[in-house]
């Protein structure tokens, strides 16, 4: 699992939101990551730089919001 560390308004995505690393680029230097809702629907499904997102840690807390529509 990974959060955003800036916003990714064109996927509707915020800095803070957490998705699941879904494919590996170059040895890490970037990274496939689906977003989903509680209920499991797909946001976006977004490639990232890995200065865009850092790993969640094991002391971390999930915080909701609501997404746009």
């Amino acid at each position: 699992m990974v959060s955003l560390t800036e916003d990714l308004p064109e996927h509707g995505l915020q800095s803070g939101d957490v998705g699941a690393v879904v494919f590996v680029y170059d040895e890490g230097a970037a990274y496939e990551v689906e977003f989903v809702t509680f209920e499991g629907e797909t946001i976006a499904v977004v490639t990232v730089r890995a200065d865009q997102v850092r790993q969640v840690g094991p002391r971390e807390i999930a915080q909701t919001r609501m997404m746009a529509v």
